[in-house]
């Protein structure tokens, strides 16, 4: 279990070493899953598989489900059932899925009248199911969010969403340490979504890959827990695994008291654990990045990308002033999207519609610093006519939360739509959608092409910058809505969630006892036998024509738009590949798009050669549609993390090659010239017969080669799986679940009248 302290570790470091089931001598470790959260959209193929192999959830007291993406946010007072009240037939059928989907494997669900119901990365820190050094993971890439608490929490593609759900575990390789130190003093009307899209800007998209991202520094250290976690939320825009800040007396004080935190003794004994979790002096970091308060101003993002980001105060930058050919074109493709003429001041540009959620921002604090701003724009002050604006609540209690503070009345007051809890507008899902070149400025995390909806455009901001561009009609400096009028706090009532959460919680079970058992050894086989039982195809030896693609951070919205996601299998996906590139929006007709032409219809490699290729979502649909499309090899300089790791979930090679070596594979794929790619000897060929070494992991290249199931081989180690639970009982009873263990929550009940764990 915890291994002995040999040199000063990073807060990463102890919750790694915790967590660790079997360790191979590649590094390549079995982790162990303490929370894991369920959605509907990258679910249901994972618990077909389960149904498919026989196979059941292994820990459902350390599962909790609920409805987010696809869900409508209008009023619910007719709602009587999902099949009548979602419209989308799609939409419908993934939440119709989840449904039948927790019933039949016992899973704890906030379903459509719960009011718990909400945003999987709002209604987890609400609950007190995210607590500290815990690992937690989703099927979504802003799992990030909980790292806020002290745990190392990440996103995961559906075949490790199966995964988690058959053995409670995952396959893993450690990432580097990466700290961002914020110190000194915010100006007035900063505030976190400002700081982490400064620091965006600053690393670029790229820059935390590989990595797990310690938020520290005065700064961070002032922040409350909704602040920390819009931080640590968008951590992965930054490229990094995960973002986390180390448990303090704040964060003690928000979970106390929680439905599902420890009460009593088991507190205290948490308490005096949490507080070990924290980096030690000297500990070693590979990369360091230190950011003055000072220089971050309120920010607002120009292009569509995170990293395309400038002070409010700034203009739209003007291609003409880059000489990187790359980065020039990148930016004129940015702002002919965006329909914005370079040199613009930001604070004329005119919007069409403000959108305040998304998990993100969509927390109580947020939505008192939106209202704030209303307030000080005057008690008759207004929307502006030339805007549609909606606030979202991140969970049914959000909403009640704020309505007993009168937060409605003064957005309703003003113009705004006061909706349902769920993801709403940031990913466009749901009926809550852009339509073709409107122009919103959001508090969501992603602002790439058509993210909140076809053709759609996007500017990132705080909610506090969002309101005042509501009133105003334009991107606007929130800071002309401060000063002497911040005073006008005082007119909000504010209470606490904790006043919502009277009903009686059950007392924890006695913990169970169990023997103390050393810590389990590596393998004695560094590879498992290549005849293990699975369905995965193997790869070996790849030959055909490559589609070359010349674009810099090619996104999994970019590769699979989010309309697409809604889907009950894998595959059928090859039309919703890179939709937007091949297809015309206006005329609906095909475009001269690489994939569009003889004879790349026919590729079986795709070669991009600009780096960071399938950054954004986990969204496993990605991989999917490559695959789907016959794309069974990517090669790029490189890779999001999560988009790389699913590709080899689903027996396809992701190669990384430098630069120039892909520059070169570029040119013979404009030549239409057939490549090859050849796993067993790890190089590429070109047709002039040189050749490209490239690095694989031992084990995955391995599994590859062998079309080795994952679960298959962790389920052959649940002797060590059960040997590091009963230490984990004994060492952190709290995280047994015993806050709704053994009990069931109704999936559709009629009336909820009191919270039942």
């Amino acid at each position: 279990m915890p291994a002995p302290v040999t040199q000063p570790r990073t807060l990463y470091d102890k919750i790694w070493d915790d967590h660790v089931v079997d360790v191979k001598e590649d590094g390549l470790a079995l982790i162990y899953i303490d929370r894991h959260l369920v959605h509907e959209v990258t679910s249901p193929q994972a618990f077909e598989g389960l149904r498919n192999a026989g196979r059941r959830v292994r820990r459902t007291d350390c599962t909790l489900a609920t409805v987010d993406h696809n869900i409508p946010t209008t009023s619910r007072k007719n709602l009587t059932s999902v099949e009548s009240f979602i419209e989308q037939p799609d939409s419908r059928a993934q939440c119709q899925a989840l449904e039948e989907n927790v019933k039949d494997f016992g899973l704890t669900y906030f379903g459509m009248k719960d009011r718990r119901q909400g945003i999987v990365h709002v209604i987890g820190p609400e609950q007190g199911f995210t607590l500290p050094g815990i690992t937690c993971v989703c099927g979504d890439s802003h799992t990030s969010t909980h790292g806020a608490f002290g745990s190392l929490a990440f996103g995961i593609g559906t075949s490790e969403v199966e995964h988690v759900l058959a053995t409670q575990t995952l396959m893993q390789k450690k990432g580097k340490n990466m700290r961002i130190s914020v110190e000194g003093k915010l100006p007035e009307g900063v505030t976190s979504k400002d700081v982490i899209l400064h620091i965006i800007g600053v690393i670029g998209t790229a820059g935390g890959t590989g990595c797990v991202v310690e938020y520290a520094g005065n700064v961070i250290r002032d922040f409350s827990m909704e602040a920390r976690m819009s931080m640590c939320n968008m951590s992965i825009e930054g490229g990094a695994r995960a973002g986390m800040i180390a448990p303090d007396e704040i964060t003690f004080a928000y979970l106390r008291s929680r439905p599902l935190a420890p009460k009593g003794e088991v507190w205290d004994r948490a308490e005096q654990y949490w507080r070990t979790l924290k980096s030690d002096e000297g500990a070693k970091f590979d990369i360091e990045i230190n950011i003055r308060a000072e220089d971050i101003l309120p920010t607002v993002t120009w292009g569509t990308s995170p990293q395309d980001v400038v002070a409010i105060t700034g203009k739209v930058p003007d291609p003409a002033a880059f000489t990187d050919e790359k980065k020039r074109v990148g930016i004129e493709r940015a702002l002919k999207y965006m329909g914005l003429t370079p040199n613009t001041p930001m604070e004329e540009i005119i919007i069409d519609k403000v959108f305040i959620g998304s998990c993100t921002n969509s927390r109580i604090e947020d939505l008192r610093s939106a209202a704030r701003v209303v307030l000080a724009a005057g008690p008759d002050a207004r929307v502006s006519s030339n805007v549609e604006a909606m606030v979202v609540p991140g969970s049914g209690l959000v909403k009640q939360h704020a309505e007993a503070e009168g937060l409605d009345a003064i957005f309703k007051r003003a113009g705004f739509e006061w909706r349902e809890a769920g993801c709403s507008m940031c990913l466009g899902m749901n009926p809550d959608q852009l339509k073709p070149e409107e122009r919103c400025a959001s508090t969501s995390n992603r602002n790439f092409e058509g993210r909140q909806g076809p053709r759609g455009r996007t500017h990132l901001l705080s909610p506090a910058m969002a309101a005042a561009a509501a009133m105003a009609g334009k991107l606007t400096d929130v800071r002309k809505f401060l000063g002497v009028e911040t005073a006008s706090e005082a007119k909000l009532k504010v209470t606490s969630v904790l006043d919502l959460l009277t009903d009686p919680v059950l007392p924890p079970p006695e913990p169970q006892q169990h023997t103390t058992s050393t810590t389990a050894s590596a393998s004695d086989k560094p590879l498992p036998p290549a005849e293990t039982p699975s369905s995965v195809p193997p790869f070996r030896v790849l030959k055909g024509i490559a589609a070359p693609l010349h674009i810099e951070n090619v996104d999994t919205d970019m590769i699979i738009p989010a309309r697409y996601l809604k889907t009950l299998k894998r595959t059928g996906l090859a039309n919703a590949l890179f939709f937007a590139l091949r297809n015309n929006a206006q005329t609906g007709e095909k475009t001269d798009f690489v994939l569009n032409r003889e004879p790349y219809t026919q590729s079986k490699i795709l070669v991009s050669d600009a780096p960071n290729f399938g950054c954004g979502s986990s969204r496993e649909h990605a991989p999917w549609a490559l695959k789907d499309f016959g794309i069974l090899s990517v090669i790029a300089p490189s890779f999001g993390d999560i988009f790389r790791n699913n590709c080899m979930q689903n027996g396809m090679l992701p190669v990384i090659l430098s630069q120039a070596q892909c520059a070169a594979l570029a040119e013979d794929a404009e030549a239409q010239k057939e490549l090859v790619v050849d796993l067993e000897k790890q190089e590429v060929r070109r047709p002039n017969g040189e050749t490209f070494s490239f690095e694989i992991d031992p084990f995955r290249r391995h599994c590859l080669l062998n079309g080795l199931d994952d679960i298959a081989l962790t389920l052959q180690k649940v002797d060590k799986i059960e040997e590091f639970e009963k230490r984990r009982s004994q060492m952190w009873p709290w995280l047994d679940g015993f806050g709704y263990q053994g009990t069931k929550i109704p999936v559709s009940p009629k009336r909820i009248t009191k919270m039942e764990w």
